[in-house]
C-alpha cells in the first residue's frame, strides 16, 4: 500500500486553539464519549459513561443574551456556552453515542446505551413542561422528552446515525448486529407536521424497524450513511459500518432489501470510525493500528474498465483504498470526520488515544493517489483519550471534541 504522505516540518499547532472547556467542574469524572452538533450549530450534544451516565445538551448564548451568570464553561473569553438541559431519567447504562436529526422545524436527538436501547428525544421547550411534574430529572432536561424508545439489539449499543434526510436512522452494537429504523419524525417525507402541543409527539408509530444486517464478526463500532451515487442498489444511500474485526462493510438497498454489496479490507486491528466526505465519493476510515485509510467509490463502468476480477455484483459500483496514512497517530484511533466544503478541499479531523487532535489536508496527487499533509496537532488536546471529533456543519473553522477528562472543548481552526 502507498504511503500517501507528505512529511511537513512547519506544522503550527497555534492554528488550533480551545476557545471553550465545557463543564470544567466535572473534569475527571465520567468520560465523555462523542458530541453531535444540531444542524444550525446552536446547539451540542454530550454523552457521557458511568458513574454520571447521561446526556448533556449545550446551547450557545449569543452575545445579546450573555449576562454575568457563570455559564458553565470556565472562559470569560470566546464563545459562550449554556447547559440547557441534562438527561438522565431514561438510559440506565453509559450513554456511548449521540446524533442530531439533520430534519425539522425543532431539534430531535437519538441516543444509543450500553443498555441495549436507542431513545429518541424532542424539544418541546420549556413551556411545553408539565406543571403537573415537579422531579428534579424532569425540571433539568430543560424541555427535553423522551417520545420513543427502540428496542432490540441484545446488548450494549455503540452507535446511531441519521441519514441527510433524517428518514432512516441506523444504529449497531456489541451483538455484530446491525439495524436500520425508518423514521416518521415531522420534517422528514411522510412525517407528520410540526405541532408545537407538547401531546403531539408521543413518539408511537414514529419508526419502524426495516432491517437486522448479519455479517460481522465481531463488534461492530461505527456506522455511517453515505450517498449511493445510483451504484450500489437501487437506494438513495448506502451504510458504512466499521468493526472489531478490521474490516468495513458497505450495505445498500435493493427493492426494499438491505444486503452487505461489500468488504473493505485494509486495516490490521479494530475500525473505530468511518467517515463520509461532502458529496460522498471519498470515505476514510480509522483504526486501532494508528492509520487513516482514504477509500475511493469507482462506478461500474469504471469497476469494468479498472477492476474487472473485483468481487461483487457488475451492477454495483467499487469501493477501493486509494491511500493510507499509516503512523497518523500513536496510538489507536478512535474518531475521525471530514470537514465541510468551507474549510477547504480535503481536510481530515481525527482523534485518539494519544490524547492528541491532527487536522489532515490533501496536498496533490490525484483522486487515484491522493497526498496528504498533517496541517494542524493539538497534543494533550484532552486530559486522556480524545474519543470524539466533529466539525460545526456550517463553519469551517470550528470543531468539537469530547474525552476520557469527560469535558467537551470548543476549538477554533485557523485555515
Amino acid at each position: 500500500m502507498e504511503q500517501n504522505m507528505e512529511s511537513d516540518s512547519s506544522v503550527a499547532q497555534n492554528r488550533l486553539s480551545c476557545v471553550a472547556v465545557l463543564d470544567p467542574k466535572k473534569m475527571g469524572g465520567a468520560p465523555a464519549w462523542q458530541c453531535s452538533w444540531s444542524k444550525d450549530g446552536r446547539f451540542i450534544a454530550s454523552c457521557h459513561g458511568a458513574p454520571d451516565s447521561c446526556i448533556r445538551i449545550w446551547k450557545h448564548q449569543q452575545t445579546e443574551e450573555i449576562s454575568d451568570a457563570d455559564d458553565g464553561t470556565g472562559n470569560d473569553k470566546g464563545p459562550r456556552w449554556v447547559l440547557a438541559a441534562t438527561l438522565s431519567d431514561v438510559h440506565t447504562r453509559t450513554v456511548r453515542s449521540v446524533a442530531f436529526s439533520p430534519c425539522g422545524k425543532t431539534p430531535v436527538l437519538a441516543s444509543a446505551s450500553f443498555d441495549g436501547t436507542v431513545c429518541i428525544w424532542e424539544y418541546f421547550g420549556r413551556s411545553g413542561q408539565s406543571s403537573a411534574v415537579q422531579d428534579p430529572a424532569h425540571q433539568a432536561a430543560g424541555g427535553w422528552e423522551c417520545t420513543a424508545q427502540l428496542e432490540g439489539h441484545e446488548n450494549e449499543v455503540k452507535c446511531v446515525t441519521w441519514n441527510d434526510s433524517g428518514t432512516l436512522l441506523a444504529t449497531c452494537g456489541r451483538d455484530k448486529s446491525v439495524w436500520i429504523w425508518e423514521s416518521f419524525l415531522p420534517g422528514t417525507v411522510g412525517g407528520a407536521d410540526y405541532d408545537p402541543d407538547p401531546g403531539a409527539g408521543d413518539g408511537e408509530g414514529e419508526f419502524e424497524c426495516i432491517a437486522v444486517l448479519h455479517g460481522h464478526e465481531g463488534d461492530v463500532k461505527c456506522c455511517e450513511f453515505a450517498s449511493s451515487h445510483g451504484q450500489w442498489g437501487d437506494g438513495d444511500e448506502i451504510l458504512l459500518t466499521g468493526s472489531y474485526d478490521d474490516t468495513v462493510k458497505v450495505w445498500a438497498e435493493d427493492a426494499g432489501d438491505w444486503y452487505c454489496a461489500a468488504t473493505l479490507k485494509a486495516h490490521s486491528s479494530t475500525v473505530w470510525t468511518v467517515a463520509a466526505a461532502p458529496g460522498g465519493v471519498r470515505v476514510v476510515s480509522g483504526s486501532a493500528d494508528c492509520s487513516l485509510g482514504i477509500w475511493k467509490c469507482y462506478t461500474a463502468t469504471e469497476k469494468k474498465q479498472r477492476f474487472p476480477d473485483a468481487e461483487g455484483s457488475k451492477s454495483n459500483g467499487h469501493w477501493k483504498c486509494v491511500g493510507q496514512l499509516p503512523s497518523a497517530h500513536e496510538f489507536a484511533i478512535y474518531s475521525v470526520h471530514c470537514a465541510p466544503s468551507r474549510a477547504g478541499h480535503g481536510r481530515i479531523a481525527s482523534g485518539g488515544a494519544d490524547d492528541t487532535i491532527n487536522i489532515y489536508r490533501e496536498v496533490g496527487g490525484t483522486s487515484d493517489a491522493p497526498l496528504f499533509a498533517l496541517d494542524v496537532s493539538a497534543e494533550g488536546a484532552h486530559q486522556g483519550d480524545v474519543n470524539c471529533v466533529r466539525w460545526h456543519p456550517k463553519d469551517g473553522s470550528t470543531l468539537a471534541s469530547t474525552g476520557d477528562d469527560g469535558t467537551v472543548r470548543i476549538w477554533k481552526f485557523s485555515v
